[in-house]
């Protein structure tokens, strides 16, 4: 087990990162904390969160159910009425596009296709995340493009791939989208498989699929 004094100053690391609005320590809170799981990033980072808390995060990381067991050096945690261990579970992704005008490409998702934003980081922000429903986007301003020329377009390379419950759910996506001035690098469409999707470009040229059921 790891020196405890160096356990003491991790916590109030953490402790110091969630009040300074630190998003990645949110991830660390969600995946050790089962109160913090249900929460976005933003929760997170805005609920509660005191050196006990701070504490129990590093007892969990390190095996123990709590700071006073991993002082005491008790047994990790387990489940005892379980024979196998629990399986990892994947529960979301979020693709990453790479944007060189963080402000116009939150424009674009808030006003064009209907998103909100989830959190913004840095002053200016150059990381954020949008959401809508359950389909999340992380953007990350770049001073560059990172492709070169039109190779996306060309080769097709899709940035994020999102999907619909039904036909006419995909169907008056492509509509508002439509209405809403969007350009299109491939129309809404039924594939020879039996899916109907289409493409659209964000300002920075990214490729983003969406997709659906037939009809």
């Amino acid at each position: 087990m790891p020196n405890l004094e160096n356990l003491k100053k991790q916590a109030k690391q953490y402790l110091r990162w969630h009040r300074e609005g630190h998003y990645p320590v949110a991830a660390a809170i969600r995946a050790a904390l089962p109160r913090f799981r249900p929460l976005t990033d933003r929760e997170v980072l805005d609920a509660p969160f005191s050196l006990a808390d701070a504490q129990e995060l590093v007892a969990r990381q390190n095996g123990f159910e709590g700071w006073q067991a991993l002082r005491t050096g008790a047994l990790a945690v387990s489940d005892t009425t379980q024979k196998k261990p629990e399986q990892p579970f994947l529960s979301g992704a979020e693709p990453v596009l790479y944007v060189t005008d963080f402000p116009a490409s939150l424009a674009f998702f808030t006003e064009k296709l209907g998103f909100a934003v989830d959190f913004t980081y840095g002053d200016p922000p150059f990381y954020g995340v949008v959401q809508r429903d359950r389909a999340r986007l992380c953007l990350r301003f770049v001073d560059e493009p990172v492709f070169v020329g039109d190779i996306r377009r060309r080769e097709e390379l899709l940035s994020a791939s999102i999907t619909l419950d039904s036909a006419a759910a995909i169907k008056q996506l492509f509509l508002d989208y439509q209405a809403a001035g969007v350009t299109f690098h491939l129309p809404l469409k039924t594939q020879p498989w039996g899916a109907r999707n289409f493409i659209l470009l964000d300002p920075d040229g990214n490729l983003i699929l969406f997709a659906g059921p037939g009809d």
